[in-house]
């Protein structure tokens, strides 16, 4: 690294908190699928911010769209209505076909937010006893980083020396519709799950598992959850990644993708049921639905649709996909993925897979690794079938390289 990298990555070891591991690489300027360092090399960015930015570094109509805004209105809190806020609100229904949605900046706290509220319709709605609710989760799930939400986690890392955690989770397999039904009491509010685990290293059910689960939610009157906040807006080739199986959840929570990567916004889409038990004062937050997080929402869902970028990551990804099955290397276990949002899962004995990713950055390809073997892989879904393919010739060149 040249000597203003090591200063940028000295001063942030020194002042911040040593709460992440980046990949030895300073970034200044995105465009696109391309970002580039303080030195001005070009990187393929194959994360995007972990989904949010599946519309590709600063997009013009986003940025234009929040620039607008910006010198109009930033923010008013919801003790008053905007002029931007019921707009967002009739946009993202028509788009997710939801009837209720409750506005929110990050994924974490539309998480808590869906937690609380489908919690609210147990007691008053479904007549679950007051303190009794119950909320299955699935083992390696990964909701967001609060207190309420690691205590249900089962990464020793998210949760070691953070408690003592709220009550009221039954954790069971991933991808086992059997243990749903098993774990399922009277007083079972809500099954909150992703439809692909993302930060296990995309770990993709069994075909049908969730028509099958949405089949037992519905014959118990119990609230599916699904978190698409990585999923949902096209990363999976499909709008929500619940359409893969042609079914429609009770609740659905977007985050991420939901800016295009400009601002944090996130959202609890739902049925009437669930968020129609909120009355005044009983949630809420300061920036939740403000103007500028809004005006970049709507752009980023338009730009979405306008210009083909679903239907590009149905397209992009089947050719990365089958491109890194075709790779003939001793290192991958298993190569996994559906739409844009692809994984390579190597032997234990290859070595752990952030070495693949750093000598991937000397490629000029951005890439993180999850759980000490997998390389996720998700560009954003602007990317062209030339850059697919340039990728995959550098990750096959990295990946038949032995790190062990």
């Amino acid at each position: 690294m040249s000597s203003s990298i090591i200063d940028f990555v000295a001063t942030e070891a020194r002042f911040g908190a040593h709460n992440y591991e980046p990949i030895g690489v300073v970034l200044s300027r995105g465009e696109g699928v391309w970002v580039w360092d303080t030195e001005g090399n070009r990187y393929l960015d194959c994360l995007s911010a972990y989904s949010a930015v599946s519309q590709g570094h600063c997009h013009p109509k986003i940025l234009a769209a929040m620039v607008e805004q910006a010198r109009r209105l930033t923010l008013t809190s919801r003790a008053f209505h905007n002029d931007q806020l019921a707009l967002f609100y009739e946009e993202i229904a028509a788009l997710t076909g939801s009837h209720k949605v409750l506005p929110m900046n990050s994924g974490a706290e539309a998480v808590e937010s869906a937690i609380k509220a489908v919690r609210k319709w147990g007691y008053e709605v479904k007549g679950v006893p007051d303190g009794a609710a119950e909320i299955i989760v699935c083992a390696n799930n990964f909701h967001g980083r609060t207190l309420g939400i690691v205590g249900f986690s089962t990464d020793p890392e998210t949760r070691t020396h953070f408690g003592p955690f709220a009550p009221g989770f039954r954790i069971i397999p991933f991808g086992d519709a059997a243990a749903l039904q098993d774990a399922i009491t009277p007083n079972t509010v809500a099954f909150l799950v992703e439809p692909i685990q993302g930060e296990a290293g995309v770990i993709i059910p069994p075909a049908g598992y969730f028509t099958e689960v949405r089949q037992l939610c519905t014959a118990n009157n119990v609230m599916l959850v699904l978190d698409e906040i990585q999923t949902g807006l096209g990363r999976t080739g499909k709008l929500l990644a619940e359409q893969h199986e042609g079914i429609e959840a009770d609740v659905t929570l977007l985050g991420k993708a939901l800016s295009g990567g400009f601002y944090p916004v996130s959202a609890v889409l739902s049925n009437n049921d669930v968020l129609g038990t909120l009355r005044p004062g009983q949630h809420g937050s300061t920036f939740g639905g403000n103007p500028l997080a809004c005006a970049v929402a709507r752009a980023a869902m338009r730009v979405l649709v306008e210009e083909g970028m679903i239907e590009n990551a149905a397209r992009q990804g089947m050719r990365f996909l089958e491109g890194l099955k075709d790779i003939r290397a001793n290192t991958i276990r298993e190569v996994r993925g559906r739409g844009l949002m692809l994984a390579v899962e190597l032997h234990p004995e290859a070595g752990r897979a952030r070495r693949y990713c750093e000598a991937l950055r000397g490629m000029g390809i951005l890439a993180k690794d999850t759980h000490e073997q997998t390389i996720r892989i998700a560009p954003p879904l602007v990317i062209t079938s030339d850059q697919v393919d340039w990728a995959l010739e550098r990750l096959a060149t990295t990946l038949t390289q032995d790190f062990s």
